[in-house]
């Protein structure tokens, strides 16, 4: 089963106004009380802090103006905390042990409902592990419990998938489906044309294909697909004065 990163997160322009983000944030761990976090956002390749602020008695505060709508992650240091959607109104997020929790606005919401239905998928599956050891202490053969579970973790596969390339799908025009998709390919040790991915590019709309990430990540892919098949990358077009039958 492929996993999500969840802190690595990738923006695209809604519109070209000014948006004024508000993040009211609680947290119930000890550890974070006197932390410092930092709101980051993806720039030229990079999680760049726009925000920071410490956690005083539990409670901490971003806000700010952006020129769009855009995806970012809630950072201690490195580590990534929580995904959030910057968008006008008031954000509230909630830092728990072991629950996290987004919302207060459309965006946010929608993303809260994907991040908890994968939460529990990835649940269901290390519940795999702890059904494996009770099935060999009520002395199953070992044989019988790795067929039982193959076909189990085969399924839970199948519906993280279909999860994830739907969820994709259904937001290609907001900040979203790209966000998700950077999740999706972060995992992967190059950029490559999965299965998955080729559904999801298949029904892509332009201005999916368009955010700056989905278009370097298709164009690494294809390179790198050429690279595998013993083929040179494929050639840029040619200019639009040029004559492709003479080159000139």
């Amino acid at each position: 089963m492929k996993k999500l990163t969840i802190g690595l997160l990738t923006p695209l322009l809604i519109w070209s106004c000014a948006t004024q983000y508000n993040v009211k944030g609680t947290s119930s761990v000890p550890a974070l009380d006197g932390s410092k976090l930092y709101l980051k956002v993806m720039q030229q390749d990079d999680m760049v802090a726009i925000d920071s602020c410490e956690v005083v008695h539990g409670e901490f505060h971003f806000a700010g103006l952006l020129d769009s709508v855009k995806m970012a992650s809630i950072t201690m240091g490195q580590e990534g905390l929580i995904p959030v959607v910057l968008e006008q109104g008031d954000i509230q997020v909630s830092i728990n042990q072991p629950t996290m929790r987004i919302g207060g606005t459309p965006l946010n919401d929608t993303l809260y409902r994907f991040m908890q239905q994968h939460t529990q998928l990835e649940s269901s599956m290390a519940e795999l592990g702890r059904k494996e050891s009770q099935m060999l202490l009520d002395g199953i053969d070992e044989q019988t419990i790795a067929e039982l579970l193959t076909r189990e973790a085969a399924v839970l596969t199948r519906q993280e998938d279909s999860l994830v390339t739907h969820f994709i799908c259904d937001n290609f025009d907001n900040v979203l489906g790209p966000g998700v998709f950077m999740m999706l390919t972060a995992n992967l040790r190059y950029p490559v044309l999965t299965p998955q991915i080729e559904e999801i590019l298949s029904k892509a709309t332009q201005h999916f294909r368009q955010n700056q990430y989905v278009r370097e990540y298709i164009r690494m892919a294809e390179e790198n697909e050429a690279k595998m098949q013993g083929l040179d990358a494929p050639l840029p077009p040619p200019p639009p004065d040029t004559n492709p039958a003479t080159g000139r």
